[in-house]
């Protein structure tokens, strides 16, 4: 069944959520839920600041003789990039931690090299089996799933936790935030810590095995956060962030440079956010980006639909950028254009970590 083209009134989601729902007014549940969070997560101004105060002053404590007292991870975008500056600018030690998943763009690796050594910020990164990787993603494409993306953000977790737990680091950093990240359409991506899910994908289209793809599985993260005691804090939600200002602030303080769009500092994600998903999928996450800056008074609605109106990609770059992502992959033409006409298949088809969840989730 199909239903009629409708935006909600107050952000710029839509039906383009086959899941969405509008209230009498026309404001859509994204808005309504965002709301109903909003106060318990981003806190009155003085009581944020008490307990970002409380955190901050409870890490330098228990780091008193460690050389890092937490671990940050870094890609080298807005949002991970002004956390690991604020983090430094209140005193805390970190140790910047980065997967190169073979994705990087060079203004990627330029932009953590000259922020870290600006702030003299120790970075660990982690080079990815490519041809482990490559099969993983390759899995994922064949089985015509949505998030793509969890072969990388799923490693991504698992080496921050496993350079923690090397490390004896008990306090990872989140550069996630509610105030320029709340809103998602559920149907949109699949819960990146789902290893189950991960494996039965690779199990049914991948060729080689993973022997050294960083791993996290829902009973080790339990085993981390219980026995090991590694804490999660979720740091931008505990200042006052605003994503333009935080760019501006890297531009002018740190040499900083933009990508031009979010998380486009790598560019498999640039190809698979700007191009794949609106393509195959009929998604395009700036709807979601925007109306959560709407929601949290970072812009207006008319912005955010003169954002939308911009192409996703410039012609000459997605010319390029496709050309790289199939020589990449060994991919011709004919191939790509074969995997983009699969049928999609929903993440739930394959086996999952869900029964564990339910029975285990209290325990995180």
């Amino acid at each position: 069944m199909t239903h009629e083209y409708q935006m909600c009134t107050r952000c710029v989601m839509d039906t383009t959520d086959s899941a969405i729902q509008f209230d009498d007014n026309g404001v859509c549940n994204h808005c309504t839920q965002f709301d109903a969070k909003k106060d318990l997560i981003l806190l009155p101004e003085k009581e944020r600041d008490a307990k970002l105060a409380e955190f901050v002053d409870g890490v330098k404590e228990w780091g008193t003789d460690k050389q890092y007292d937490c671990i940050a991870g870094i890609s080298g975008g807005v949002d991970s990039t002004y956390m690991v500056y604020k983090a430094k600018q209140l005193g805390l030690r970190p140790l910047a931690v980065h997967l190169d998943n073979g994705w990087n763009s060079r203004l990627a690796v330029t932009n953590i090299e000259r922020v870290l050594n600006h702030l003299g910020v120790d970075l660990y990164t982690h080079v990815i089996n490519w041809e482990e990787f490559k099969d993983l993603q390759n899995a994922y494409f064949n089985a015509s799933v949505v998030d793509i993306e969890v072969a990388s953000d799923h490693a991504i977790t698992a080496i921050i936790h496993n350079v923690a737990a090397k490390r004896g680091v008990e306090y990872i950093l989140l550069g996630s935030n509610f105030a320029t990240e709340g809103i998602m359409a559920r149907s949109w991506v699949w819960r990146k810590n789902d290893l189950r899910n991960l494996l039965d994908i690779h199990k049914k289209f991948g060729s080689k095995k993973l022997k050294t793809y960083p791993k996290l599985g829902f009973l080790k993260l339990v085993y981390l956060k219980r026995i090991k005691k590694i804490k999660h804090f979720p740091f931008l939600n505990y200042i006052h962030y605003n994503r333009q200002e935080a760019k501006q602030l890297l531009i002018d303080e740190l040499g900083w440079e933009d990508y031009g769009g979010k998380h486009h500092e790598s560019i498999f994600t640039k190809f698979y956010q700007s191009h794949i998903l609106p393509r195959k999928f009929n998604i395009d996450k700036r709807k979601a980006h925007l109306s959560t800056m709407i929601c949290s008074g970072q812009t207006t609605k008319d912005e955010a639909i003169k954002v939308l109106e911009e192409s996703l990609y410039d012609e000459q770059e997605l010319k390029r950028d496709t050309e790289y992502v199939l020589k990449k992959f060994g991919w011709t033409e004919e191939e790509f254009e074969q995997l983009m006409a699969l049928p999609i298949r929903p993440h739930g088809e394959f086996k999952t970590d869900r029964w564990k969840r339910k029975i285990l989730g209290r325990l995180l």
